[in-house]
């Protein structure tokens, strides 16, 4: 959250040189767009002027001074023109809004392509620590107020200033009495836009400060739904939901109210500014002759014109600062994911043209937070082809070992090798290519089921899905689907059981042929029928592979050529299925304990 002091510094040079690096390879539309203000400022009091020129012509019935001899040729002339300046003033300011909203658009996307990019090398720590709605509010939400400091914001403040510079320095080059008299009752107007700037301001980071509140809490209650309902905790969620949404509702009041009472302010001054006119005008034609009456009445026009032109911008450019101030901060929000220094480092580039799946960790100590370590001097070593199944209470670090291989999180001490090789030296895009992995909780995108296996892999073809699907056991049943591998799961596999989840990520796993196989409680949630798919799938996975294998159900892990039990972050025992259970240890009692309990459960 942006504190009230960084909250006030709307002109952050060095965050706007930040932004406008991503408008520089947009900077013909950005030149031309000043070029456009620059054009539109000094047209502002062109219209003006030649009003005051017709009504003395008008008035006089005469050109003198001018260059026609004929009033009326003259009239019709620079009606005309003025027809034609109209014309060109509003291609230009159609153009002109055009191309800032399409430079804010292209910078929206930059930007947000780098965001995407950066969270998706971010370590798995962040997303555990930091609300995904939160995240979601940082790519989308501020990003989008990013768009706002081209398309209302700076550019057209810099447009609005030209503007009220131009029509200033016409009305003096007229008359610096008259502009004096006129300008009057402008420092009731600075101090009404200065209060509703500050008031719309904190109303905005309130606003922003509840929107990222609701995407964090709709985004986390949604997916945890199941939990919602099945705990009749909807009306408590609900109040919970209704507290936030009603801070945010008030945030945008406050808003409202602020531009309900400046803006009549401004007619106010600007009514008020008009009258001061046509007073000082009227009180100095007093006994002066018609020809002076008649000039003085193509000024007032003209001024009258010209004050409109002035409130027209003053009205509107309080609130573009607002819009320029919160989308600098959006920016800073924006930038500080950007430069999130807790990312994967990919500095690695050793890309081996085959790997064997040779395992060791070496005295690997490893905590989620570095001042309590989750896993404890690990070490052990696993030959190509070779199946590690790792034993423990919930906790005990299992988890965290897979977690490490593929390098989803860092180790603070220790070492891990693959074929010999620090995991570090590798390309991490090649190194996470080899590891495949099947967890507990599967996790399917909306989509087809051939666009979930293959994660839209162009190099992998349909028939490799099928042969895959067919090896799994799992084809027959994909083909009974409305659509066959078209089908779609839906958001996190919703029309599947957890059964058929599992099997398809097997399939997933099996396609990109890793050398090194996970598997995080992969028959721990299924039925009795689709473990013995699973377990089929298993010795045909596992085989020629490097398999580490995280199981409850110790009888899948009978195989094993090593068995680690694992308690508190700490390797207890080590050693086959028969050596453990001759020790009579830890391993011996979970063993006898589970299947005591399951042959009770099955008398």
């Amino acid at each position: 959250m942006s504190s009230p002091r960084k909250a006030k510094r709307v002109f952050d040079l060095a965050l706007l040189k930040r932004v406008f690096r991503f408008a520089a390879p947009y900077r013909s539309q950005f030149f031309l767009s000043l070029f456009l203000a620059v054009f539109l400022a000094l047209l502002s009091p062109v219209r003006p002027f030649l009003i005051q020129v017709s009504i003395n012509v008008g008035l006089n019935k005469s050109t003198t001074g001018y260059f026609f001899s004929d009033p009326g040729a003259f009239l019709l002339e620079i009606t005309i023109f003025q027809i034609f300046l109209l014309l060109v003033e509003t291609t230009a300011r159609f153009f002109f809004s055009f191309i800032t909203a399409s430079l804010g658009q292209n910078v929206v996307r930059d930007m947000r392509v780098s965001t995407y990019n950066k969270i998706l090398g971010l370590n798995l720590s962040q997303f555990d620590k930091t609300p995904i709605g939160t995240l979601t509010t940082r790519t989308i939400n501020d990003i989008e107020s990013v768009n706002d400091i081209f398309s209302n914001g700076l550019i057209p403040i810099i447009a609005d200033l030209l503007s009220i510079i131009s029509i200033l320095s016409y009305m003096f080059w007229v008359d610096v009495k008259l502009t004096l008299i006129c300008l009057s009752p402008f420092p009731i107007l600075i101090i009404a836009t200065y209060l509703f700037k500050e008031s719309v301001n904190k109303s905005f980071i309130k606003v922003r400060n509840a929107v990222a509140a609701l995407n964090a809490f709709v985004q986390e209650h949604i997916t945890g739904m199941f939990l919602v309902q099945a705990f009749a905790a909807e009306e408590r969620e609900g109040q919970k939901f209704r507290d936030i949404n009603k801070q945010h509702r008030n945030a945008n009041i406050r808003a409202i109210f602020a531009y309900s009472v400046f803006f009549p302010v401004v007619e106010l001054v600007s009514a008020f500014s008009i009258g001061l006119l046509v007073w000082w005008a009227a009180k100095e034609s007093l006994g002066v002759s018609p020809e002076v009456a008649s000039r003085a009445g193509g000024i007032i026009t003209a001024f009258i014109l010209c004050i409109n032109l002035l409130f027209r911008p003053l009205r509107v450019i309080a609130d573009k600062f607002n819009v320029l101030q919160m989308g600098m901060i959006a920016s800073e929000r924006v930038f500080a994911v950007l430069d999130n220094p807790d990312v994967t480092p990919d500095t690695g580039n050793y890309q081996p043209t085959n790997l064997r799946g040779e395992v060791s960790f070496n005295q690997v100590w490893f905590g989620y937070n570095p001042a309590l370590p989750v896993l404890k001097n690990i070490s052990f070593h696993l030959k190509p082809g070779e199946t590690l199944a790792l034993v423990g209470h919930t906790g005990s670090g299992k988890t965290s070992i897979i977690s490490l291989i593929n390098r989803m999180y860092q180790v603070q001490q220790g070492q891990i090798k693959i074929d010999g090789e620090d995991i570090n030296n590798y390309k991490l895009g090649f190194l996470r290519s080899k590891i495949g992995v099947v967890l507990q909780d599967v996790y399917l995108f909306s989509g087809s089921v051939l666009d979930n296996v293959t994660l839209r892999n162009p190099l992998i073809t349909k028939e490799q899905v099928e042969n895959a699907a067919r090896l799994i056991g799992i084809h027959d049943f994909i083909m009974r689907l409305p659509g066959g591998y078209n089908f779609n799961v839906m958001e996190r596999g919703a029309t599947l059981s957890m059964g058929q989840r599992q099997l398809l990520s097997f399939v997933r796993a099996l396609l990109y042929d890793p050398a090194i196989l996970i598997l995080d409680e992969a028959t721990s949630s299924i039925d009795s029928e689709s473990e013995q798919l699973i377990q089929q799938a298993i010795d045909k996975l596992i085989a020629g592979r490097t398999s580490i294998i995280i199981a409850h159900r110790l009888s899948t892990i009978r195989k094993a050529s090593q068995i680690l039990v694992l308690d508190k972050g700490e390797i207890m025992e080590q050693g086959t299925h028969e050596e453990l259970l001759e020790k009579g240890g830890q391993y011996a009692q979970l063993y006898k304990m589970q299947f005591g309990f399951e042959n009770s459960s099955a008398g």
